[in-house]
């Protein structure tokens, strides 16, 4: 709908929301003097559109008289639609007005399953208090399958793992650094150790992250142990992390896994520190939009997040 204009039911052409404000202020003065000065006009372009208002709905609004002017049946019945349609009509425009601004609308937020072991949490309920008019919808994927819905236009904001090794348009933003830590079945022998060097798990069949699905996570646990100067046997792939750790509670093997999972308690799983993850294998969580196509509201939702993660970092 064009902004200014309602369309008639039954009719191909557009109704000026213009007339129909000086239709409904002329109702409440029943006076064209009173009525151009709240307008702000002169008094006969005021009756010139009211002319045209009762020519393009075929009936008279207003009957003339000596004393003034009296609204018409028609009239009368007009008047509430008329209403109706300015105030709807002050909502399309403060909802266009909003969405403009990123204060109202629909955000579509792409996650991957162990931002919500913290990240999710914390910026949900700030955006939210912050932008209750906008609608979230949120949709779980690994990280690869957010850039490519970013890509396709189908998610306006990632939360990815990072490092990815793919090309990709998207922007990434880094909110949180992390460090691989042992998840260990409990009745593993390492699992009574304090912390641990990665060449300790040598000997361990590992569960490992699919290389195709989690690139990211695999290349960078792989060079982990083979900085430490071993190649892991690998027993069991698997593409999330919470897949991971849901192997390694059965006890098909260890497994590396970001820190941030320790808040995935299990009395069937030990997690320990390690003490010569190299600088090379670092972890964490990052933002990733298209900052070509970047709407209000995603704006808005990022510098959130980098506001409350860099106050994070200086805590």
């Amino acid at each position: 709908m064009t902004p200014g204009y309602a369309w008639q039911e039954g009719h191909a052409k557009p109704m000026d929301l213009r007339r129909i404000r000086h239709f409904v202020v002329l109702a409440e003065t029943l006076n064209f003097r009173r009525a151009a000065e709240r307008l702000h006009m002169a008094q006969p372009p005021l009756s010139v559109s009211i002319q045209k208002l009762e020519a393009e709905l075929g009936t008279r609004l207003f009957a003339r008289e000596s004393s003034g002017v009296s609204l018409t049946p028609s009239g009368r019945a007009v008047l509430v639609e008329a209403r109706k349609l300015l105030f709807h009509g002050n909502q399309l425009s403060e909802t266009a007005r909003s969405a403009l601004d990123g204060t109202s609308g629909i955000l579509q937020v792409g996650f991957v399953g162990s931002a919500t072991y913290g990240m999710l949490q914390k910026l949900l309920p700030l955006f939210r208090a912050e932008y209750p008019g906008v609608e979230l919808i949120l949709r779980e994927a690994t990280s690869v399958g957010i850039i490519q819905q970013l890509e396709d236009h189908a998610l306006d904001i990632g939360l990815v793992r990072v490092p990815l090794l793919q090309s990709s348009r998207a922007t990434l933003v880094q909110l949180e650094r992390d460090e691989f830590i042992a998840a260990l079945p409990r009745g593993n022998p390492l699992a009574g150790k304090g912390p641990l060097k990665l060449s300790d798990m040598a000997g361990e069949p590992f569960v490992m992250y699919v290389p195709t699905s989690a690139a990211g996570l695999h290349s960078a646990a792989l060079l982990a142990c083979q900085q430490a100067g071993f190649i892991p046997r690998v027993t069991q792939q698997a593409i999330q992390i919470q897949t991971v750790l849901a192997l390694v509670e059965s006890g098909l093997g260890v497994a590396l896994v970001p820190s941030v999972m320790q808040r995935f308690a299990s009395d069937k799983i030990v997690y320990r520190p390690l003490v010569d993850v190299p600088p090379a294998a670092s972890i964490g969580l990052a933002l990733a939009y298209m900052a070509e196509t970047e709407s209000p509201a995603a704006a808005r939702f990022r510098k959130l997040a980098t506001r409350e993660f860099e106050l994070e970092k200086r805590r």
